[in-house]
């Protein structure tokens, strides 16, 4: 059983200096005093602005991915759209755009699957996860930069398989399509 005092200490931050500028984030320290003992410890955060992920559905119950490299395990992986939200837009439809940019297909509303925080040890930010339904292709990929997304369209009754076989591992992916399964897929 815990003590009262460990349930609702609070650390003070002191102070915070930027360490690195890495344009979609920033690395800060922060300086902050233990409400146990009155030390100061340096502690580093993650500071980006929240991210979305959605999950869309065709009228045909496939669910759109997208195949997409990334640099950190340097090699291509299967996901569902998502991306950062823009300076003063609304989650949903930050999610809504970059379904339409990374997948050609647009959907008219946005559904909250709820939100997470990526990593609370190293994040700041929120992951706001969506769905939205009967989506049409509307348009080719938009890709940019070192965004290159190739669209796969999947039955949803393959998505648990995808997800326990590993084909699906982007952690983030995995919690936004399990709430999915969970909230809106009869069993």
């Amino acid at each position: 059983m815990g003590n009262d005092r460990t349930k609702s200490a609070e650390w003070r931050e002191r102070a915070t200096a930027l360490v690195a500028d890495c344009r979609v984030f920033s690395v800060e320290r922060s300086d902050a005093i233990s409400p146990f003992d009155a030390t100061e410890h340096s502690f580093y955060r993650i500071r980006s602005p929240d991210w979305v992920q959605i999950v869309a559905i065709t009228p045909y119950s496939q669910v759109v991915l997208v195949r997409q490299y990334r640099h950190g395990c340097q090699r291509m992986t299967l996901e569902i759209p998502g991306g950062l939200v823009d300076a003063g837009e609304d989650p949903a439809q930050a999610a809504l755009r970059e379904c339409l940019e990374e997948t050609g297909y647009r959907g008219a509303t946005a559904v909250s699957l709820g939100s997470v925080n990526p990593n609370p040890a190293l994040f700041a930010n929120r992951l706001h996860g969506f769905l939205t339904t009967d989506v049409v292709l509307e348009s080719a990929v938009q890709n940019t930069g070192t965004e290159h997304t190739e669209v796969r369209l999947v039955p949803v009754r393959d998505l648990e398989r995808l997800l326990r076989d590993g084909e699906i591992e982007h952690a983030l992916v995995a919690a936004t399509l399990w709430r999915y399964l969970r909230l809106h897929v009869p069993r």
